[in-house]
C-alpha cells in the first residue's frame, strides 16, 4: 500500500492572492496595520507560523496564545470571503486527471498534508471541488511544525491501511523545499514539483527522491510510483 501525501498550494491549486489578501485583512482589522504581508514570502510555511512572524515583525513583540487564536478565526473568516471571489484562482494543469485516476487504484491511500489550517485547507479544496478525492489529512492546526504534519499524515495513512500497514511507503507531494525537507525527516519518499514559486534548478538543491516539472504527464508520475 502507498500513501500519496500532498501539499495544497502550488502544488494542487493556485489561490490567486486569496490567502495574502486575507492575511493583510486580517491585520488591518486586529492591528490596524496596511498591507502586512508585503514583500514577505512565506512559500511551504505554515499558518500559524506565517501570523507569529508577521505579527512579531510589524509588532515587536511575541503573539499571546489568544491574540493568536483571534488571528486564526479572522483569518479564516476572510480566507473564505476572498477564496470565493478570487479571479485568479485555478486548479493547476493536470490535478483532475491525475487526482481522478489516483482516487479509483485501491492499492492508494490519497491524504493532504498542508500547513494550511485545516478549515483553511477545505476552503480551497471545496472551491477547487477537490475534497471527494481525499480521505484523510494532516494540517497547520494539528502542528506548526511541518515535518510533524508529515508524521501525523503519514500515521493517519497507516491506520487506514489494509493489509500490512508497517509496510506503508508514504510519498509527499510538494512545490517548497519545506516539502522535501519534511518528507525527508518523516521518512517519507519526497517528490518535488516546480508547480510553484520555485525553479526545478532551486528543488533539485534540496536532493528531492524525484523532480517533475508539473503534474500534467500521468505517465511519469505512475512511473515513479513503480521505481523501487
Amino acid at each position: 500500500m502507498k500513501a500519496l501525501l500532498f501539499d495544497i498550494d502550488g502544488t494542487l491549486l493556485l489561490s490567486g492572492g486569496a490567502g495574502n489578501r486575507a492575511m493583510d485583512r486580517t491585520f488591518r482589522t486586529l492591528c490596524g496595520i496596511a498591507e502586512a504581508t508585503k514583500g514577505r514570502d512565506f512559500s511551504g510555511m505554515t499558518d500559524p507560523v506565517i501570523l507569529r512572524d508577521i505579527f512579531r515583525h510589524l509588532c515587536r513583540r511575541e503573539v499571546t496564545s489568544a491574540e493568536l487564536e483571534e488571528l486564526k478565526a479572522t483569518y479564516l473568516r476572510f480566507l473564505e470571503e476572498e477564496i470565493q471571489v478570487s479571479p485568479a484562482f485555478q486548479v493547476l494543469p493536470g490535478v483532475n486527471r491525475l487526482l481522478s485516476y489516483l482516487s479509483q487504484r485501491s492499492d492508494l491511500l490519497l491524504g493532504v498534508a498542508t500547513g494550511n489550517l485545516e478549515r483553511g485547507a477545505m476552503i480551497k479544496l471545496k472551491r477547487a471541488q477537490l475534497h471527494p478525492y481525499f480521505s484523510f489529512g494532516a494540517y497547520g492546526s494539528d502542528s506548526e511544525d511541518r515535518a510533524e504534519i508529515v508524521a501525523l499524515a503519514r500515521e493517519r495513512a497507516r491506520r487506514l491501511a489494509d493489509g500490512d500497514p508497517d509496510h506503508l511507503v508514504a510519498f509527499v507531494i510538494g512545490d517548497t523545499p519545506l516539502d522535501i525537507e519534511a518528507g525527508r525527516a518523516a521518512g517519507c519518499l519526497t517528490v518535488a514539483v516546480a508547480s510553484g514559486t520555485r525553479s526545478q534548478g532551486e528543488l533539485q538543491a534540496y536532493n528531492p527522491t524525484y523532480l517533475l516539472p508539473d503534474l500534467t504527464r500521468l505517465d511519469k508520475f505512475l512511473a515513479l510510483l513503480s521505481s523501487p
